[in-house]
């Protein structure tokens, strides 16, 4: 008895057959329906918040309220959509437009352009409110408001620091470094300063240099996670006085939204984000056969390194992960596939010490799970080169890459999870 698969690979889909004796698990994320009424939900939440009183007791009349929102690389959140009630509210509260601006928590991504800043929370948000980019790299907009158990000084964007009452808005959604997205990554890194985010990722590195990546800086993990619980501190230092923040279905779009205390609201989003996209497994496969769900997610190799993450921790040690990656735009964005011409990942990990990105850590990353695992990546012809470069075996068809595999493994005799939205879903070993 065999099961067909439609696995999405760029606009396409790829059809697979495994036998079922060897199929251990499929992964998929829980099926939830999407919010029908955005406003009607917004203004729920708003009105039935966790661990505060509502958010019209919160504020008042003559508050400077500044909102923090996600730049455009968190387009998915979709604030054009969930941002007008939550102006809305604050208006019925007594708090003109007039008093509210937006902070766009850049952190160290680049400007907005006027254009940018309508596509990302609407025309209407842009022409009701000011909207003001917190830029880490110029000092001169930061203060200084405390140092960190750890030893890392919060600076923060001046605008946030002289506001009445702070909100924070976005997304949760699991995230590579920090567990989880959304709550006080608006703090850490959205509105802080250079030299703090420096700070503050260099904990995803190992204690040890040359050991590279620190192993509790991972997807999921909250406890004993530094760079989470540096950010914790950075974000209470700051006392935001609200937090809305958004949960989307596998379909992307809203499973539901939490309002309330900007700690406790948030982690009970998290808890939702684990429900739904959390797929429990009862033992890892030898091998992984994982899709990013196609096109945008397979765009670059950049934006299916979430692909190689989760689908790693759903393989045995020394297993072997086939990826359908069709990565159309192959060295976007260039401040990731630059690192890949350090061919030592020791070389990588030290030009990452002297100088933290988030690209330079993936790519650091992903050399070291290749080096774990064979990783085989099913990807355009024209890729080969860059991707033999990145340490990855290059494969142009399922059937290539199976081959390679089964040559692995030495035989047919093996164990296979199947992830056919391997971007989103992250494997949870149970026991």
């Amino acid at each position: 008895m065999f099961t067909e698969f439609h696995l999405g690979y760029g606009s396409e889909e790829i059809k697979l057959s495994l036998p079922q004796q060897q199929i251990l698990h499929v992964i998929e994320g829980k099926h939830v329906e999407a919010v029908a009424d955005i406003p009607a939900a917004v203004k729920a939440a708003l009105a039935n918040p966790i661990g505060t009183p509502p958010l019209n007791q919160i504020v008042k009349t003559g508050d400077k309220v500044c909102l923090i929102a996600s730049d455009i690389t968190r387009a998915w959140v979709r604030h054009d959509l969930f941002l007008p009630p939550l102006l809305d509210e604050l208006n019925a509260a007594g708090v003109p437009d007039s008093d509210i601006t937006l902070v766009v928590a850049l952190g160290a991504h680049r400007y907005h352009t006027a254009e940018e800043n309508i596509t990302t929370y609407g025309r209407e948000v842009v022409e009701r409110i000011a909207i003001e980019q917190s830029h880490a790299p110029v000092a001169e907009d930061f203060v200084k408001i405390g140092t960190t158990s750890r030893g890392v000084d919060s600076y923060i964007y001046k605008t946030v620091a002289q506001a009445d009452k702070v909100i924070l808005t976005g997304g949760i959604a699991y995230h590579l470094m920090a567990g989880f997205g959304g709550g006080r990554k608006s703090i850490m890194p959205g509105i802080s300063g250079y030299s703090s985010i420096q700070g503050n990722h260099s904990f995803c590195l190992h204690d040890t240099v040359g050991q590279g990546i620190s192993p509790h800086c991972i997807s999921g993990k909250l406890s004993g996670n530094n760079m989470h619980e540096d950010m914790t501190e950075m974000a209470a230092m700051v006392g935001p006085a609200f937090l809305l923040n958004a949960v989307l279905t596998p379909a992307g779009k809203f499973a539901g939204f939490v309002a309330g205390h900007w700690h406790d609201a948030w982690l009970e989003g998290c808890r939702t984000v684990e429900d739904i996209f959390g797929v429990p497994i009862t033992a890892k496969a030898d091998l992984v056969i994982g899709s990013a769900g196609g096109f945008p997610k397979d765009i670059n190799l950049y934006q299916g390194s979430k692909t190689i993450d989760n689908a790693y921790m759903a393989v045995k040690e020394g297993g072997v992960i086939i990826l359908l990656l069709e990565c159309r735009d192959i060295k976007e964005p260039p401040d990731f596939s630059g690192w890949f011409d350090f061919v030592s990942l020791q070389d990588r990990e030290l030009q990452l010490r002297k100088g933290f990105t988030v690209p330079g850590f993936i790519a650091l990353k992903c050399g070291l799970i290749a080096k774990q695992v064979s990783l085989i990546l099913v990807t355009l012809p024209q890729n080969k080169d860059f991707i033999a470069k990145a340490g990855i075996i290059p494969a142009t068809s399922l059937e290539e890459a199976m081959a390679i595999a089964e040559q692995k493994l030495g035989g047919k005799d093996y164990t296979i999870t199947v992830m056919p939205h391997a971007a989103n879903t992250v494997p949870v070993l149970k026991g």
